[in-house]
């Protein structure tokens, strides 16, 4: 495991990219920060939230579509590649792109936690800066662990992050700003939790 670990901290792009294309498709995998690594496959509770946001975000904004697992090259973070859970853009704005896409023009990237050991690093800390620092004007973390939805907004291209990060519980309405400004009743996540 160990040498695993010092491999991937020192594989290039390209290499990464070779390996993600031949994976099966029970696997994802993402490069950020100089180290692969493997999304859990989602449960139905994961899937059934992003479709409640899908939802929502057409209701509110039918100029917009959700991309479901769309390839982002957030190279601004150490060249990295992100497979966010949900990328809400204007609509057809992939189109035509490959498997990794330039993230301008994402509006929101939206990730939504699994039940496993990585995704404190990854999802609360990592994908925040690497969003960030790519220029996505919104963040949203769905965190199932703690029952909260986290809105991060103003990206900063300079440090990674955001400026203004606010958190909400679960059966909350949460306010997401522009350039998506809904209001999200989020009493229904309670019942998609472990």
């Amino acid at each position: 495991m160990t040498v695993m670990a010092e491999r991937t901290s020192q594989m290039s792009v390209e290499e990464f990219e070779t390996i993600a294309s031949t994976a099966p498709e029970t696997v994802t995998l993402e490069f950020i920060d100089g180290r692969i690594g493997v999304k859990k496959v989602t449960d139905g509770d994961h899937d059934t939230i992003v479709s409640w946001l899908a939802r929502r975000c057409m209701q509110t904004r039918p100029d917009l579509d959700l991309y479901y697992g769309r390839g982002l090259r957030v190279e601004a973070y150490r060249e990295g590649r992100a497979r966010p859970d949900a990328v809400l853009a204007p609509e057809a704005h992939f189109a035509g792109h490959g498997e990794w896409a330039d993230p301008d023009g994402a509006l929101m990237v939206v990730e939504i936690t699994s039940y496993d050991s990585d995704t404190d690093r990854r999802d609360r800390h990592e994908k925040p800066t690497a969003y960030g620092q790519a220029g996505i004007p919104l963040y949203l973390l769905i965190d199932r662990d703690s029952c909260t939805v986290t809105v991060h907004s103003g990206p900063d291209r300079h440090v990674g992050g955001y400026r203004t990060v606010q958190t909400s519980k679960f059966g909350e309405k949460v306010s997401v700003p522009g350039p998506m400004n809904i209001e999200l009743d989020t009493e229904i996540l309670k019942n998609y939790v472990r």
